[in-house]
């Protein structure tokens, strides 16, 4: 079962310290960090299902498919650095290569020549979150007060959002600016990628003493893993049925050119998104750190449920919009809120294991809903998709609500 984490209270009696102003400067540095990466990310990807649909001839189903692929490989890699990054305590070191790693391929997209370039730069460019991914979720624990993890997680994933729908405003204004010319917005997105970097080299510190001895064995190790308690494989459990329930927001992107948005301004869906997203997040993590963070999960699934019959049902601008601001505040409600739970559930010297194997599970699943929702648009339309999705987001509503009746029994 999880549960809030309860911490004492100072010595001379005064209130734990609360708010963003509380939260500690790594943790708002990571999040500026977050937040460049995916404005350079975002304006590539809004442009890049499109791009690969009406330019080069690539069916739906290959978009989902390369899609998913480029996740779960992200997933697959976070399980390794989580590990190294629990094992010699380099979780900086880690976050540095794979942001790096991210920034160097921006500039095979605006030189790629064909298909298999682009499939090539974004499966590195995936590699590259994937060495970043654990040892940066783990990071923010370390340097934060177990009464915080809610609001930092919230915190770091509001900067990472602005990023988010930045970067589709830049790219709408930018294929306006330089007339539906793709290369050089490709071009353009290189610029915050290498600043994330720096912002990450510079302003980003690891504490001074390890939170927690080290692993006595590598990590994936059998002796290892059972150490990981019950609570958090709950977690992962409650993560796989919830990203079942959700696929690649390239598909947000493919539904608003089906509503008959023009390319330049398909990208708009990703800012309407992101928008819902960023406002949603820091609130529902503060909420999480003061009621039970299964409360606040139970209203994204709500929110996740009415997002898709929106966009499945509900035609027109207005039904697009509506439903695309809904699957961002169900973001808002999930997303951090999964990483506190991780970071509560999980021994503090196998954080960055615990959140690799979370990650990988999670990318397996992102995998597999992306594939169902690409196989499902061809053969049904948008409709299928987003109908199933509706379905496993009941599904996960109700098998969460049965472990909170188990628990309580």
């Amino acid at each position: 079962m999880t549960k809030t984490v309860e911490t004492p209270k100072p010595a001379d009696g005064s209130a734990l310290p609360r708010g963003a102003r509380a939260v500690p400067r790594s943790v708002w540095a990571l999040g500026f960090v977050s937040m460049l990466m995916d404005i350079s990310s975002e304006m590539v990807h809004a442009l890049l299902p499109i791009y690969m649909v009406a330019v080069l001839g690539t069916s739906v189903l290959a978009v989902g498919l390369i899609e998913g692929i480029a996740e779960a490989t992200a997933s697959i890699v976070k399980v390794f650095s989580g590990a190294i990054s629990d094992r010699f305590g380099k979780r900086k070191l880690l976050a540095v290569l794979g942001y790096g790693l991210g920034a160097l391929t921006k500039p095979v997209f605006p030189l790629a020549g064909g298909l298999e370039w682009l499939v090539g730069a974004r499966f590195v460019d995936r590699v590259g979150k994937g060495i970043r991914g654990a040892p940066r979720d783990a990071l923010v624990a370390d340097v934060t007060p177990p009464h915080l993890r809610g609001t930092a997680y919230g915190l770091r994933q509001t900067l990472d959002t602005i990023g988010a729908f930045t970067g589709p405003l830049l790219a709408i204004g930018l294929m306006w600016w330089t007339a539906d010319n793709y290369q050089q917005v490709f071009w353009l997105a290189v610029l915050p990628a290498f600043a994330a970097v720096a912002v990450l080299v510079f302003f980003v510190k690891e504490p001074a003493a390890p939170v927690a001895p080290r692993p006595r064995q590598w990590p994936l190790c059998k002796r290892e893993l059972l150490r990981l308690p019950s609570a958090y494989w709950v977690v992962v459990g409650l993560g796989l049925v919830f990203t079942l329930a959700r696929f690649s927001e390239a598909f947000l992107i493919l539904r608003a050119q089906s509503a008959g948005l023009p390319p330049m301004w398909a990208p708009a869906v990703l800012v309407v998104m992101g928008i819902a997203y960023a406002l949603s997040a820091y609130p529902a993590g503060v909420l999480s750190d003061r009621r039970p963070r299964q409360d606040v999960l139970l209203a994204g699934l709500g929110l996740l449920m009415a997002a898709d019959l929106v966009l499945a049902f509900v035609p027109g601008l207005l039904g697009l919009g509506l439903g695309v601001a809904l699957w961002g505040l169900h973001m808002g409600f999930s997303q951090g809120l999964l990483n506190a739970m991780v970071a509560d559930s999980a021994p503090a010297e196998l954080r960055g294991t615990a959140f690799g194997i979370f990650h990988l599970l999670t990318g397996v699943a992102l995998l597999l809903a992306s594939v169902i929702a690409g196989v499902l648009w061809d053969t049904l339309g948008y409709r299928g998709t987003f109908v199933c999705g509706a379905g496993f987001a009941l599904l996960a509503a109700l098998g969460l609500l049965l472990q909170r009746r188990r628990a309580g029994a």
